[in-house]
């Protein structure tokens, strides 16, 4: 009770600290939920491409850029190559505005052309059935979860993708990799809607069963993926070979970027925090120089004033922190809710990015608290009881 007492002898002042606290710790949850969305996209995909190699026409390994699909048997010749699965992906709106992560795609390939070596994003489905070659010609779909979850469709309904009705036959599991945000479609149907999204100088001379956007290649047991990559490149002209380790590299350095982000807004929250608390703390020492003194005069010890002052400012510091922790928490709930809708997830709030947050701010309170503390501590009893 006293402790209460004592802080609440200046609200203002220890409301307005504890307010800054609470700016600083909100900013850290915002922001590392943030980060954790972008680590949880990148480690994902990391992970998809991690044992294979994407071969593409363009620098990105994804979009409309086609390639025949008799390159295919080229690619099969090279040595150290085991499978070579066409794969097509077209962006699901072609003119999609900027986002948080990769885009939402059209993929289609021939049933079982990875023969079995697919692990990371295995077809594993939450509801419905995986399409077969009895689909062909057909329109239906498997969608992904982030799909059924923005889109607030499952089995039975349909999805209209670049003004084509397809019905959902199948919702998969979420796999945290490029499925989750992806319409499955058959071979030849995604082939029509490459050939279609197409410029009429290029669609007018060639086929649509003819073309594909992307090769899958799975190395032989035992090579090298990054060798072969480099045959690949040096074997064909005009494709882009890309490695889980490219992959890393490109969008891990992003990633990278921002969680050094988090820790300069972690360091600029230390700072503004820490030296709010210590004015406050130093404040409250300075009116209880008398009162400190007649503590220490009847024989209680330094050890017990700085205790009791740093519990005052770790208290400071975890008020701060929870405030902080839930207004974030609620910022960020809401900011996901309301965009849920037009397919952006921005954040994603994990308990340890909370517990961390209010941890920091306590700790944060109780190290600021340390040097008004030992001042209080060092105080000439005598000096003290004569303090006016």
């Amino acid at each position: 009770m006293r402790l209460l007492r004592n802080l609440a002898r200046r609200r203002l002042r220890t409301g307005l600290t504890i307010a800054g606290i609470t700016i600083g710790i909100w900013a850290l949850v915002v922001f590392s939920s943030m980060a954790n969305k972008i680590n949880t996209m990148v480690a994902g995909d990391s992970r998809y491409y991690a044992d294979k190699i994407a071969i593409s026409g363009d620098a990105i390994a994804l979009g409309d850029t086609p390639m025949r699909l008799d390159l295919a048997d080229q690619l099969r010749a090279i040595d150290g190559v085991g499978i070579v699965a066409p794969v097509i992906a077209v962006l699901v709106d072609s003119d999609a505005t900027v986002r948080l992560g990769p885009p939402d795609q059209i993929l289609g390939s021939p049933i079982g052309a990875d023969e079995g070596r697919e692990v990371v994003a295995r077809q594993v489905l939450a509801a419905g059935r995986t399409l077969t070659t009895a689909d062909d010609g057909h329109d239906v779909a498997v969608i992904g979860s982030e799909i059924a979850m923005k889109r607030g469709v499952g089995v039975g309904d349909t999805v209209v993708v670049r003004d084509r009705s397809f019905e959902v036959v199948g919702v998969l599991e979420p796999t945290k990799t490029v499925p989750d945000r992806s319409i499955i479609v058959p071979f030849p149907t995604a082939q029509q809607l490459l050939h279609e999204g197409l410029p009429p100088v290029v669609r007018d001379g060639v086929a649509a069963e003819a073309i594909v956007s992307q090769f899958l290649v799975y190395p032989t047991p035992g090579a090298d993926i990054d060798a072969v990559a480099a045959a690949i490149k040096a074997q064909v002209l005009d494709v882009t070979a890309v490695t889980g380790a490219d992959y890393d590299r490109i969008y891990g350095a992003s990633a990278s970027a921002f969680n050094a982000i988090i820790v300069g807004i972690a360091v600029i929250s230390l700072i503004v925090g820490g030296m709010s608390i210590i004015n406050t703390m130093a404040m409250s020492v300075a009116e209880r120089t008398r009162e400190i003194g007649i503590r220490r005069a009847i024989g209680a010890s330094r050890r017990r004033v700085i205790r009791e002052l740093m519990t005052e400012s770790g208290v400071i510091g975890a008020i701060g922190g929870l405030a902080g922790a839930f207004l974030g928490a609620l910022i960020v709930l809401a900011a996901n809710e309301a965009m849920r809708t037009s397919g952006t997830i921005l954040f994603e709030l994990s308990a340890a990015n909370l517990a961390f947050a209010v941890g920091f701010s306590t700790v944060l309170g109780i190290v600021a608290g340390l040097i008004p503390a030992w001042s209080a501590a060092r105080l000439d009893p005598v000096a003290a009881l004569r303090y006016e």
